[in-house]
């Protein structure tokens, strides 16, 4: 199965993002080709909630929970992972409503 580059998803991902009128930001850009790519819900209430792609057990993509809770909390955890892997991508999406759009279809490929 042929996958697509990192920036091609990303650059689909805030396509879809701002036709629905949801703010979203490149926090860090990683590798273009293969980079992983984290995506962080900003509530704008002080909470968030981090996402990273995984597999389920029949190998599908799926969106998992990184973490979750106080904004910093989050950031912090993203920051532990960038040092980790400072190839990662990290999204920012800023909705009230907590809509993220990861759970669209297409967006688990």
């Amino acid at each position: 199965m042929v996958r697509l580059t990192s920036k091609f998803w990303v650059d689909a991902y805030l396509t879809r993002l701002r036709l629905a009128n949801i703010p979203v930001f490149v926090v860090a850009k990683g590798d273009e080709t293969a980079g992983n790519i984290m995506v962080k819900l900003n509530t704008l209430d002080g909470k968030a909630e981090a996402f990273q792609r995984s597999y389920d057990r029949e190998g599908a993509r799926i969106w998992v929970t990184l973490c979750a809770g106080d904004d910093a909390e989050v950031e912090a955890s993203l920051a532990r992972q960038r040092g980790f892997d400072p190839d990662i991508w990290i999204i920012e999406v800023e909705d009230k409503q907590g809509r993220h759009l990861l759970d669209a279809p297409g967006f688990s490929d």
